[in-house]
């Protein structure tokens, strides 16, 4: 797991293959399911030649960013959004929310079922970082394919 500075692209990526797809998510607890979706959805499209272990990781790393942008960094009225693009070796996904709080992976202890999602983005991402926006951060991963 590497943590990147604020706005920096690894070279690894490279640049996005085209516009990024975007959707946006009342902060609610059906969020999570929407995004994983709507990223399978924009992953395995007519054009999309990514590989379906690639596919699953990301939407797993979806359900769990969303849900802690839903849990930790929101309050009711506000919105989450999803920011999809691909590279020829990989793909990054950013899930945006207005609360500036950063997350931190924590300590999963014994038959808790919180504590876990961070460790598990760390696990299947090549990089993942949390960049301060102006309204809120935003919290990124790649994944090679």
């Amino acid at each position: 797991m590497v943590l990147m500075q604020p706005d920096a692209f690894p070279k690894s990526c490279g640049p996005l293959a085209g516009p990024p797809a975007q959707a946006v998510y009342p902060a609610t607890p059906e969020a999570p399911a929407q995004a994983r979706t709507y990223v399978r959805e924009v992953l395995t499209g007519d054009e999309s030649l990514v590989p379906a272990d690639c596919v699953d990781a990301v939407v797993l790393i979806v359900s769990e960013l969303v849900t802690n942008a839903y849990r930790y960094g929101t309050e009711p009225g506000d919105s989450i959004l999803v920011v999809v693009g691909t590279t020829p070796d990989c793909v990054r996904v950013e899930v945006h929310d207005p609360r500036r709080r950063r997350p931190r992976p924590r300590e999963a202890t014994g038959e808790s079922i919180r504590g876990r999602g961070l460790h598990i983005v760390g696990a299947l991402a090549e990089r993942w970082g949390v960049d301060d926006r102006p309204f809120g951060k935003k919290v990124w991963v790649e994944v090679t394919r």
